[in-house]
């Protein structure tokens, strides 16, 4: 949203929610009319061994570069722990229906964290000073905008893992499916995106959490929840990654020895990339424009384009060869913009308004007069 602006925010998350819904049904329909059962195989039998090399690539390096959590106090250390006694050993899984219960608790988890930051926006927005370009319509940065929302909404490279794992795997099952995952998901990252947005305005971070104060208790269980939902996640993200090493070195199959080896491999160089990063904007921003941009809008689009016989006034050929283009430009000039302006990073340093020289803003029993009172000294040090 700040990089957007608010309105053409809105406007973007719905259409980046609609193209991933028309890729995710794309691309079993080009699995369906090559016969493959695979994102790899797909593209493997559309463009031969260049795009399958390429697509590897791809789906390698999304889960790869995911930075887990951002907490700055023991981060180093608590990142090591969870990674050993958490993360490693459910990334152990051979079968990704086993990780199904563990997705649901991160998505009611993922629930918690939406009402603190709805609490949040109710209780804090009111006291944090708006800045001046706060509801212009458009900003020059809204592509950046685009691969962040592509990050948040890219699920392709596991697509067929997850449809491979129906109980009947069917196109109109799956769209089902689909339809009603994106709904729910484009729902949440609307009120995510409004509530922060509303809240801090152009002082909003990267890393969402990193607008709050550290003596904001409510948000130290947020910052909890989001981390258990991280750890939950990632195997899912560690599966793909492994099944791209076992197909392109190990000819898709992996002993048990083999299969451990590159698991604690994977987990320990990603964790390694975690701890040397502590801006999640700049994550998320070359992840959504590099890897995610390509496998929802370009790859799909292109290999529907080469092996369906449908008419070129055909909606999901026309359709296509729109979001083709589109991708390319969003991954090329996004990667321009991310590189020459990033995202803002406060680098665990805390905001200005949490200050004890100003006023707190996690007291929320603190009376209206010294409210009051206290934001008028804010306002002046600002005007100063």
């Amino acid at each position: 949203m700040k990089q957007a602006g608010f309105p053409l925010g809105i406007l973007l998350l719905f259409w980046v929610s609609y193209v991933t819904d028309f890729s995710l049904i794309l691309l079993i329909k080009g699995a369906a009319l090559s016969g493959t059962d695979t994102y790899q195989s797909l593209v493997n039998r559309t463009f031969g061994f260049p795009g399958y090399l390429l697509l590897s690539v791809l789906q390698f390096l999304y889960p790869f570069i995911v930075d887990p959590e951002n907490l700055l106090i023991g981060r180093h250390l608590i990142i090591v722990l969870s990674t050993v006694v958490f993360t490693l050993p459910l990334s152990l899984y051979r079968d990704i229906a086993k990780l199904g219960k563990i997705s649901l608790i991160s998505t009611v988890l993922t629930t918690l964290i939406l009402g603190i930051v709805v609490a949040r926006g109710v209780s804090l927005g009111p006291h944090i000073p708006k800045t001046e370009d706060a509801w212009i319509f458009a900003k020059p940065n809204a592509v950046q905008a685009v691969g962040v929302m592509s990050f948040a909404f890219i699920c392709h490279h596991n697509c067929f893992l997850v449809y491979g794992s129906l109980e009947e795997p069917t196109v109109a099952k799956w769209s089902h499916i689909i339809h009603v995952s994106t709904l729910i998901s484009v729902f949440i990252s609307i009120l995510f995106a409004t509530c922060g947005y509303l809240t801090f305005t152009g002082y909003t971070q990267g890393d969402l959490f990193e607008n709050y104060c550290r003596n904001d208790d409510l948000v130290t269980f947020g910052r909890f929840c989001y981390g258990v939902t991280v750890i939950l996640t990632y195997p899912i993200e560690c599966f793909v990654t492994r099944e791209v090493i076992a197909n392109v070195f190990f000819g898709g199959n992996l002993s048990s020895v083999c299969h451990i080896i590159v698991t604690v491999v994977i987990i320990t160089v990603a964790t390694l990339v975690s701890l040397l990063i502590d801006c999640l904007g700049i994550v998320l921003e070359l992840n959504g424009v590099l890897c995610a941009a390509p496998l929802i809008f370009i790859i799909p689009s292109a290999c529907y384009l080469k092996l369906s016989e449908e008419p070129r006034t055909h909606s999901d050929k026309i359709m296509s060869c729109v979001m083709l283009p589109i991708g390319a430009v969003v991954m090329a000039v996004g990667f321009v913009m991310a590189v020459t302006s990033p995202q803002d990073c406060s680098h665990g340093q805390e905001m200005f308004y949490c200050s004890p020289d100003n006023f707190s803003l996690t007291n929320i029993s603190i009376s209206h007069f010294q409210l009051t009172t206290q934001l008028s000294i804010l306002n002046v040090s600002i005007f100063q």
